[in-house]
């Protein structure tokens, strides 16, 4: 369950509001320069790359006292992907560890520098066939070029005029900078809510460090840490992207002032990856390459999923899935929250309220029909000497620790300690704790909450004698264990302090003490943000060990490289019109995050959505990647049936989805072979086009269907941007709009209706739906064909991706998937669809068929003639009809004086196997 309230109390968030309004957190970089950075004192060629140190000009005690001597090492690790890495070069320093997030290992520390160079370098450019480390010895800053444009992608250097340093590196305050064009359009640096959509924006204040606050807090660090931007620049009407990762998991605080970007880090190293592009595909590509690629996502992942806080006993739950039936809505996934537990204790049921045989019935029940169920499980294991999860875990001493004991804290069902997902055992004991669930309570995935690590308490706590803790009444994340502020040590109070919870608030605040410590005594304090990714790691290795099936895993904290393993919803949100907006940012960062399966909670998590913002809700989040209604336990009931209105939308909008359902998965190994967003900012297909860098407003599902969603209170149209190119209603064919230089249109959207469309030049696989995604799964295929709207020449392309979702693996090769690629031209009067499959062994035994083409705005007006299916000429006995409509224009293009015409075309009755090859031409009285 979600603890928006766990974290902050209402009137903090309030204060904070205030704070941020009146200016008192100012985000902007101090001015005060410290030091004078450093020098290089040598440099040589090492192992495909360069070594040299760096030793600093002006000690200060700033922060803390210079590290006299630093390690840099620089290698172009492929084509496209540079790495800087700077650290202490005497002793070795925290850093992401290597088996979490495997690459290469930098060479290890010199014991002496003073001995003769084999291999010095003279040259101060260092190139690979994309990408140019350059360098300046003193004070010593670097830069990195794209050879093919020469520009300058990061630079560091500082100079007078400038309002920051040159480089820092203390124990605990590293800091760096890099200037940047006037007119570069950067995204990412989250997890946070951003006000003024996906681009950042100057002077916001972002902050790193995995935090239990609610969405609803904006530009404060929430529940990820994602230390990565892409760099978007127009230069002479050509876009060019770059990403920069500063792979670092300490907390931070970044000052985006437009014309520079400041790194202020409370610890670790520099360990820069710089990204060539020049493509934001690319770039997201060469990031997911090195991070990990996006995890395959079962196909039943992509149907609507619905939970609740509150689902008080098994019979709320069987009310809510054949209510959903009754409403014809689809559904896929029923969830619990934490109310199928004992006393909120992690692996138990509830014997009276979820009694295990009644539970069981009810499993076998919807997984017949092709349902599945997942329940929640929060890090914190409750204390509590009968409870056998807890006695292993002692057993097995799998606890993070505090002097030598289990780190004591509160959440959910008391007090509780916190498993280390950092050492081994603890990976093996979790590993088992899920077995034996799993065999007490057959679950379809696991969703991962409150691992920030969320804390109720803060500080060095005990058990509070002579008093039930919690009490059974009242909110319970209200801390009722006996604490004291911890600030004897240099990681609880550090020199700097990061923006914490977006109050500069402690940074062991609400989570765990920063001077607890892990296996192999690493620091709380270091390892903080990595606690969900490590939790994630070890229950994706878990559920993949049970059936060998491919694991579902929702985690709420995330850290670089989590797309890997789990799927992620965006974590406590209102039901507000704002929140509606922002949940869209969100979303399209995380794809660029290489967490392609993401969503917000659609209505809303709490407090009470209106009737029309939960109509406009699921008209966008019906097109989330990760598609979940989600409320609080002090919310009024908000699932889609629960108001007519609502439902109507929702058999819309789902109903579309659930025919989409063939695309989506195609989309999800995309994501998973090459890191592509599912859904996506629309610069990512129209990068050229400067007026959609900032859109936030509207989406791209893959490369070309465009969701344009009512976003404010009581409107009934939508304010749309159209690029460059023809635009295809999907639920009215005939309407399309199209425009040479691109523009805005108003679009007619009452209630029930969200407007998406389809871009030219594409070929969109569908099936006709369903309830459930088994269904929708088995129902005949047809192929939408896009063509600029009434060219005489054009061409369009689209895929299919097919298999097993049961399988751990999704690839190619293995007789258990298919692969098409469709194709369609028309050109001198003939129009022509084929295909060509890759391994149709596993489609032709499914029985899968394509039974209508669907060909949108092909020019002229005269009738179809001379059908030939495979080279053979098709009879009028045939059962194949031919449907031939005019099209109509939103927005009336003139070509050559005249206003343009197009038409569509369906063919039905075809019985293509989708598993072989087909080839479809006819000809038509094409306009020339």
């Amino acid at each position: 369950m979600s603890s928006s309230s766990s974290s902050l109390s209402f009137s903090s968030f309030v204060v904070v509001l205030l704070l941020c309004i009146c200016g008192v957190y100012s985000s902007s970089a101090s001015v005060t320069k410290i030091g004078k950075g450093y020098r290089l004192i040598s440099i040589e060629e090492i192992d495909g790359g360069i070594v040299g140190h760096l030793q600093v000009k002006q000690k200060n005690n700033i922060y803390g006292p210079d590290i006299p001597l630093l390690q840099l090492y620089v290698k172009h690790e492929s084509e496209d992907r540079l790495r800087v890495h700077i650290t202490d070069a005497e002793k070795p320093r925290w850093e992401v560890p290597y088996n979490l997030l495997p690459r290469e290992q930098p060479p290890k520390l010199k014991q002496t520098i003073a001995r003769t160079r084999k291999n010095p370098i003279a040259v101060s450019e260092y190139s690979s066939n994309e990408l140019t480390f350059s360098y300046t010895a003193d004070p010593f800053s670097f830069a990195v070029k794209r050879k093919s444009d020469g520009q300058t992608l990061f630079n560091t250097s500082s100079d007078e005029s400038d309002p920051y340093s040159s480089l820092v590196f203390k124990d605990q305050y590293l800091e760096v900078s890099t200037k940047l064009p006037k007119d570069a359009s950067l995204y990412g640096l989250g997890e946070n809510t951003q006000p003024h959509g996906i681009k950042l924006f100057p002077n916001d204040p972002y902050t790193l460090y995995t935090t239990d606050i609610s969405a609803i807090n904006l530009n404060a660090d929430l529940y990820g840490s994602h230390p990565v931007y892409m760099d978007l620049r127009n230069v002479n009407g050509q876009a060019y992207a770059h990403g920069v990762l500063l792979l670092n998991s300490n907390g931070m605080d970044i000052f985006y002032q437009g014309t520079s970007l400041t790194y202020k880090i409370i610890g670790g190293v520099f360990d820069f990856y710089f990204f060539s592009g020049p493509s934001p595909l690319a770039v997201v590509d060469q990031y997911t390459t090195l991070i990990g690629r996006p995890a395959p996502m079962p196909y039943w992942a992509l149907g609507f999923h619905q939970c609740r806080w509150g689902y008080h006993n098994l019979s709320v739950v069987e009310d809510v899935v054949e209510n959903y039936k009754k409403a014809k809505i689809p559904l896929d996934v029923i969830w619990n929250d934490d109310d199928h537990m004992d006393g909120h204790k992690d692996f138990t049921l509830n014997p009276v309220n979820y009694p295990r045989p009644k539970l069981l019935a009810f499993l076998e029940k919807i997984h017949s029909i092709g349902m599945k169920y997942i329940v929640i499980i929060d890090p914190g294991i409750g204390v509590n000497s009968s409870y056998g999860v807890y006695q292993r875990a002692i057993a097995d001493d799998v606890f993070i620790k505090y002097e030598g004991e289990p780190y004591l804290a509160q959440v959910w069902p008391g007090a509780v300690n916190f498993p280390d997902f950092l050492n081994p055992k603890t990976v093996s004991w979790w590993g088992d704790e899920i077995r034996r669930f799993h065999e007490l309570v057959p679950v379809d995935g696991l969703w991962i909450d409150m691992n920030e690590a969320s804390n109720f308490c803060s500080g060095l706590c005990k058990i509070p004698k002579g008093k039930q803790c919690p009490t059974g009444t009242g909110p319970g994340w209200i801390c009722c264990l006996d604490c004291k502020n911890i600030t004897k040590t240099r990681w609880d109070d550090p020199p700097y302090k990061i923006n914490a919870s977006g109050i500069q608030a402690p940074i062991g605040y609400k989570t765990i003490a920063t001077s607890a410590y892990h296996y192999n005594g690493v620091l709380e304090y270091d390892a903080h943000s990595l606690y969900g990714f490590s939790q994630a790691i070890a229950t994706h290795k878990a559920l993949q060990g049970l059936e060998g099936k491919r694991p579902f895993i929702l985690s709420r904290s995330t850290y670089v490289g989590s797309g890997k393993y789990a799927a992620h919803w965006t974590g406590d949100n209102k039901g507000t019109w704002e929140d509606l907006k922002y949940s869209i940012s969100t979303m399209l960062n995380f794809g660029i995050f290489g967490v392609p399966m993401v969503g917000s909670d659609i209505c809303g998590f709490y407090p009470a959505p209106t009737e029309e913002l939960c109509n406009r809700w699921i008209e966008v989040g019906a097109f989330y990647p990760f598609s979940r209604d989600h409320a609080n336990y002090y919310s009024p009931r908000q699932e889609l049936y629960q108001w007519e209105t609502v439902a109507e939308s929702a058999r819309n909008a789902l109903g579309m989805r659930y025919k989409l359902l063939p695309y989506l998965y195609t989309l999800n190994y995309e994501a998973h072979i090459s890191g592509a967003p599912i859904a996506r900012p629309l610069f990512f297909s129209f990068p050229n086009y400067t007026e959609c860098y900032g859109l936030s407003t509207q989406f791209l599902l893959g490369s070309s269907l465009m969701v344009s969603p009512v976003l404010e209170q009581g409107k009934t149209n939508v304010k749309a941007l159209f690029t460059p190119g023809s635009w295809y209603s999907l639920f009215d064919m005939t309407q399309v709009i199209s425009s040479k230089e691109g523009k805005y249109v108003t679009l007619d959207a009452p209630l029930h209706v969200v407007n998406v469309h389809l871009y030219q030049n594409t070929i969109l696989p569908m099936q006709q739906g369903g309830l459930i995604s088994k269904e929708a799964r088995m129902t005949p295929f047809s192929l939408i064909v896009t063509l600029p709207a009434g060219a005489s020449e054009g061409q369009a392309k689209g895929n299919l991706y097919l298999d097993d979702d049961e399988l751990p693996e999704m690839k190619l090769g293995n007789g258990y998937s298919t692969y098409v690629d469709f194709y369609a031209t028309v050109s001198q009067g003939t129009v022509k669809v084929w295909s060509q499959v890759q391994e149709g062994k596993f489609a032709l035994g499914k029985g899968w068929t394509i039974e209508k083409i669907t060909v949108l705005g092909l020019g002229g007006s005269a009738q179809a003639s001379s059908l030939q299916i495979n080279g053979n000429p098709i009879n009028s006995n045939s059962k194949i009809e031919f449907n031939v409509l005019e099209q109509t224009h939103l927005e009336e293009v003139e070509v050559g004086g005249e206003k343009q015409k197009s038409l569509m075309v369906e063919v039905n009755g075809l019985a293509f196997p989708v598993g072989k090859n087909f080839v479809m031409s006819w000809k038509m009285g094409i306009n020339g």
